[in-house]
């Protein structure tokens, strides 16, 4: 395991940003172990919901978690708003960065994340294989 902290910048989306960091570093799977700074807007699919909350106001990103693959990530936040109600769930593309996030990655370079069909949940679930694995 590698670690490697990373600064995103206003504008950048959490979430794309993020992916291709571990995409630039060469490797297939990665997890977030931390995650802070400010977003807006965020954009979080709750709980068993198919809809988006998006937050259009300044959020405090107050925890950020879960593994980071190309086309199989899986992130959960919580954010506050400017009252300090504290929201949570799934990222999803589209929470901008307001004026940093700082994080720190778990580089993985000898695994390869991929999420396929489970059909005990019903959704797209972490497979995990070491690299070079069919």
């Amino acid at each position: 395991m590698q670690t490697l902290p990373v600064r995103l910048r206003p504008g950048d989306d959490l979430r794309r940003a993020l992916e291709a960091v571990v995409a630039g570093q060469g490797v297939e799977a990665a997890f977030v172990l931390s995650g802070i700074g400010s977003l807006r807007p965020a954009e979080i699919r709750l709980a068993g919901a198919e809809d988006v909350l998006k937050i259009d106001a300044d959020c405090e990103l107050l925890t950020l978690s879960g593994s980071i693959a190309a086309r199989a990530s899986h992130l959960h936040m919580s954010v506050a708003d400017a009252q300090g109600r504290v929201t949570g769930g799934h990222v999803c593309y589209g929470c901008t960065v307001r004026t940093t996030a700082e994080v720190l990655l778990a580089l993985l370079p000898a695994w390869h994340f991929a999420r396929e069909f489970d059909p005990g949940t019903g959704w797209a679930e972490l497979v995990v294989r070491r690299r070079g694995e069919a």
